[in-house]
């Protein structure tokens, strides 16, 4: 296939964007960041090519389609033919993949190196460590799989709680690691933070493929004003996010309970919604609006004064960190992954160790005193968001990344 090279990043490129969608409704930030760079990347004229498949289209299949998808969760057929059908129609310049876990599979990579195309992929989260992408087992850090020894998945029952289900992922991920899919048929890494950079080299990964590019928003605080709820307090606390144990959910609720005068805006949904929901009915000071849509979710997040954000996994690059940023507000999260180098202590927010229940108590207290430093720490933020997350800074390193790669 005949390379095209590009000097200037406004001039049209052809890209094969490709992404398994998680269930709809889910708050996953990696659907978010496909969402949003794929309509950057149009809007600055580039012609943009979207393969997806979604979750859903598993749950909504018969008996033998899921019995199919199933073993296609270790090579796809379907979805092998159809990228390369699409390659040889479309000549994209460059393929671009998020996440292909579980329905496209691997298969989608050898389709694009079988075609002589070059592939970019987005590491969001440390899923080439980890089979569950979330590097915990039973709440805790754990990344021992890294050493490519899968099967331990079983004894541990790590994917769903299931040791049939953690025998498939296993066999899937080792099948692939026997292959080296991952470190042959991907010309460049885009890794979302430092930590992320180091768990790949550990593993042996080729560091001269791997970039680091931080994900983006759109400049919201130009165009959100704060929104006062109805029966909330005018002065609130927001954790905002998936309701699921990675994020958190239960840190946060031994958080508050040692915590009665400070008032708490929960939103978002996830696996533990329900049982955050007959927690929180039963607190004064804890209100619980479930999902709410993302401008009005945005808008109560503003009207807070900061963001709590416990996360006991390694955020790749937190959306909610960087949307936070951008409205101007202080953030207290977990010393842990994106935190790590995105927040500096008592400049544009708080770190506090993994767990550390009366740590985070202590920050919360402390700023919920003290307005003129909250506001200090929210000014500092936006400043922040202005030096690192703009969309358009994005975009000229997305650009350089493609072609780069396309140039080898």
């Amino acid at each position: 296939m005949k390379k095209i090279f590009y000097i200037n990043g406004d001039l049209d490129m052809k890209i094969l964007a490709i992404h398994n969608f998680h269930r709809k409704g889910s708050a996953s930030g990696d659907d978010q960041v496909f969402k949003s760079e794929t309509t950057l990347l149009k809007n600055h004229g580039n012609t943009v090519i979207q393969y997806t498949v979604s979750n859903d289209e598993f749950d909504n299949a018969g008996v033998i389609g899921k019995v199919i998808s199933t073993f296609g969760m270790l090579w796809s057929f379907k979805n092998y033919r159809a990228v390369q059908k699409l390659i040889k129609k479309e000549k994209p310049n460059i393929i671009h993949v998020h996440t292909f876990f579980p329905l496209l599979s691997p298969s989608v990579l050898y389709a694009a190196k079988r075609l002589n195309v070059p592939v970019v992929a987005t590491l969001h989260d440390t899923r080439f460590i980890c089979p569950c992408s979330t590097s915990l087992r039973n709440t805790k850090l754990c990344n021992k799989c890294g050493d490519g020894h899968y099967f331990r998945m079983c004894k541990y029952r790590c994917f769903k709680n299931s040791k049939l289900q953690s025998l498939l992922v296993a066999g899937i991920f080792k099948y692939h690691r026997i292959r080296r899919s991952f470190y042959k048929q991907i010309d460049k890494y885009i890794c979302l933070n430092d930590n992320q950079i180091e768990l790949l080299k550990g593993i042996g990964f080729d560091k001269r493929k791997i970039v680091k590019k931080y994900n983006f928003v759109p400049d919201t605080e130009a165009n959100l004003k704060p929104v006062k709820i109805e029966g909330i307090p005018d002065r609130y606390v927001v954790f905002y996010g998936r309701i699921g144990e990675e994020k958190g959910i239960h840190i946060l609720m031994q958080i508050w309970e040692q915590i009665d005068n400070i008032p708490l805006v929960v939103m978002g949904s996830g696996p533990l919604e329900e049982e955050f929901k007959m927690w929180a009915g039963k607190r004064d000071n804890v209100y619980f609006l479930g999902y709410t849509q993302h401008d009005k979710c945005l808008s109560i997040v503003k009207g807070g004064e900061f963001v709590i954000f416990p996360s006991i996994w390694y955020e790749g690059c937190s959306m909610v960190e960087i949307e936070t940023e951008s409205l101007g507000n202080a953030l207290i999260a977990t010393k842990l992954g994106f935190s790590v180098e995105a927040i500096e202590d008592g400049v544009n927010g708080y770190k506090v160790e993994l767990g550390d229940v009366d740590g985070f108590v202590e920050c919360i207290r402390k700023l919920w005193k003290n307005s003129d430093e909250c506001q200090r720490l929210g000014e500092n933020a936006r400043k922040d968001y202005e030096a690192k997350y703009l969309p358009e800074d994005n975009y000229k390193q997305l650009m350089k990344i493609y072609r780069d790669t396309i140039k080898g």
